[in-house]
């Protein structure tokens, strides 16, 4: 479908990538990663004909279609928000037009002659095309795709303009995803999504019928919705069969081999090099050492490229408050409208955090997460209600702008030394790295920095200093994904109390240890991680319960079977020992369905009061454990049950 070959860039006097030869075929799933300055952002322009190679080949199968979807920039003005996705159909309703006309043609002209058989032929081509488009869904394809991208109803009639840049975005992505291209390049397509939307677009993805590349920090959508993963590593393209946490596996066997082959082939140079001049100015060697030379001049040198080294940031812990950290007692809020309406957000609102709590804060977009955070930072005054901080307890709040508050004027070492006296400059270099500043970029004015550098700035200023009571609005955007490992271990490690909002899954699972939901201006309370949560919601106790619940048929007259129906064979009579036995083990389990039942319910309410991340951890594997084992023996109960039933 489309080939890369011998294909090489660069960016000024650096060299991107290098001698990529990459064939992408029509059932391409595939995650491009590599760390930053590598060129992932720069290929993917490449294949969508924005940026051309520097050398090498690009070639495309005639007829394929491409869709493309940068990180950013991207703005659209003069429609309505349906009116804007309905336009990429435009093709088909000029189609539809003339199918009409082509109608007015046949039923004037001759039906023997030229014209007529053209317009016939033509009409039948249309009308096949508009079959296989499906011509008559196109509202519904629209609708669809827009409720999966967050866009209410009320939304649809909204002209584009109003929308503020991340929205435009998403109705950028809904126009490619309706136009189903035959190659799909994606930039970081859930940087402005929510959890849900990740969620629907995780989906679509699935279901996709053709091919796409995209480029996420974002790991747990990797893994659900690649099959291979390419990355750009030491100006080369290496290919891996598999998603994100297969790729990991992966490259670390392959770092082995090639770190092996490059010891191998420093000791065989060193050889050389030791034998050329020890012997060089005898004569009785020299056709040895001429040969020697050779071989060495013949040897391609393995490079190893500067890794990034792994950082372990070791987060100051904060002094420790009362094991109630905020209790949360009828909180209300309303904001009045321009129409002099009353918008309600929060109503009558309950819960209490405690010491150690991790607790995500989910929930559509407008359903009052970023509201209730910053009540929580007392930034903002209930409507009703109180809020009510535990002894000792010290909060600091990150804001999705959080870089409005930074000093505009203030070096960036000089500022985040200024709050760790204690913590040495190389460390603090470090942790600036891991946030994607490096060499000089630590003595830059904030004020130079764009809004996400200044809110990754924020966020390892936050790390160095940290208060006991954490509020964290989205503090991963704008962060790759070693700056959000760094920001993972260090919360992890953390012994204070942490609630967030976030849109990466991986990051809410590998840190939460409970969900609050806001929906419909209430709080629900979840305990576990986001997996648990989404158990819940889908139903998962409910559909324990009906597990063990079997219906007993009443007594009913036996009716004769139809003389044409064969009669059922009977069942295999088993002797009586072997009876007597599945019935004693039909007893067995039929006990322990109950009792594994108050084991879960027991492990889900110790694993809703936070201690240690160990605890925690190990709370979790309990549970699973148990669920399993649930299952398991309600199966086994299951097949007891109709054996002993056929030998009554």
């Amino acid at each position: 479908m489309l080939q890369l070959s011998a294909a090489g860039k660069r960016f000024g006097q650096k060299l991107l990538f290098d001698e990529v030869n990459w064939l992408i075929t029509p059932d391409e799933r595939t995650g491009l990663v590599g760390g930053n300055g590598t060129g992932k952002s720069t290929l993917l322009k490449v294949l969508a004909g924005v940026e051309q190679l520097d050398y090498g080949t690009l070639t495309r199968v005639k007829g394929m279609t491409l869709g493309y979807l940068p990180q950013d920039g991207l703005a659209l003005r003069g429609k309505t928000v349906f009116a804007e996705c309905l336009s990429v159909f435009d093709h088909l309703h000029a189609m539809e037009a003339e199918a009409e006309q082509l109608t007015t043609t046949l039923s004037q002209a001759d039906p023997q002659s030229r014209e007529y058989q053209a317009a016939a032929a033509r009409y039948s081509e249309i009308a096949d095309h508009l079959h296989v488009h499906d011509i008559y869904t196109l509202d519904a394809q629209v609708g669809a795709v827009l409720g999966g991208l967050g866009f209410t109803k009320e939304d649809w009639e909204r002209r584009t303009e109003e929308f503020s840049g991340g929205w435009q975005m998403r109705i950028a992505l809904a126009k490619l995803l309706l136009q189903k291209p035959s190659l799909l390049l994606l930039d970081e397509p859930t940087n402005h999504l929510d959890l849900e939307s990740r969620n629907w677009l995780e989906n679509y993805l699935h279901d996709y019928p053709n091919a796409f590349i995209l480029i996420s920090h974002d790991r747990y959508f990797l893994d659900v919705t690649v099959n291979k993963t390419v990355e750009i590593w030491n100006k080369r393209m290496h290919t891996y069969h598999g998603n994100y946490e297969k790729y990991v596996a992966q490259k670390e066997e392959r770092r082995t081999q090639l770190m092996n082959a490059y010891k191998n082939q420093r000791e065989r140079i060193e050889a050389l090099e030791a034998f050329i001049n020890r012997f060089r100015y005898q004569a009785t060697k020299a056709k040895q050492v001429q040969s020697r030379i050779k071989e060495l001049e013949k040897i391609e040198r393995i490079e190893i490229p500067e890794e990034e080294a792994t950082i372990h940031f070791s987060i100051p812990q904060p002094p420790a408050s009362g094991r109630t950290v905020i209790e949360v007692n009828g909180l209300t809020k309303h904001y009045p409208t321009p129409e002099g309406g009353v918008k309600r957000v929060l109503e009558d609102v309950s819960f209490q955090i405690d010491r150690g709590d991790r607790i995500a804060l989910v929930g559509a977009n407008g359903a009052g997460k970023s509201t209730l955070i910053r009540m929580l930072a007392e930034l903002e005054p209930p409507t009703a209600g109180t809020i009510k901080l535990g002894h000792n307890v010290l909060a600091d709040y990150f804001a999705q702008d959080q870089y409005k508050v930074l000093d505009p004027n203030a070096q960036m070492l000089d500022d985040i030394a200024g709050i760790a006296p204690k913590v040495p400059v190389v460390e603090l270099r470090s942790l600036l790295g891991c946030f994607m500043f490096t060499g000089d970029d630590v003595f830059k004015r904030l004020g130079v920095l764009s809004g996400g550098e200044r809110n990754r700035y924020a966020m390892a200023k936050m790390l160095v200093s940290p208060a006991n009571m954490l509020l964290l609005d989205e503090p991963t955007n704008h962060l790759d994904l070693r700056a959000k490992d760094v920001l993972l271990d260090a919360i992890r490690n953390f012994t204070g109390t942490v609630l967030f909002v976030s849109h990466d899954r991986y990051f809410i699972d590998g840190l939460a240890t409970r969900v609050f939901e806001v929906e419909d201006r209430r709080v629900h309370v979840y305990p576990g991680n986001y997996e648990d949560y989404l158990w819940r919601k889908q139903g998962g106790p409910e559909r324990l319960a009906a597990a063990v619940s079997v219906p007993v048929p009443a007594p009913v007259a036996a009716a004769p079977a139809p003389a044409a129906e064969p009669e059922k064979p009977a069942a295999k009579r088993v002797n009586p020992i072997k009876l007597k036995q599945m019935q004693d083990r039909l007893q067995t389990v039929e006990a322990q369905i109950p009792e594994l039942e108050q084991q879960i319910a027991a492990a889900e309410e110790r694993l809703g009061v936070f201690t240690t991340t160990e605890e925690a951890q190990k709370n979790a594997a309990a549970l699973e454990q148990l669920r399993n084992e649930h299952a398991t023996r309600v199966a086994e109960w299951e097949e007891l049950a109709l054996a002993v039933e056929e030998q009554a």
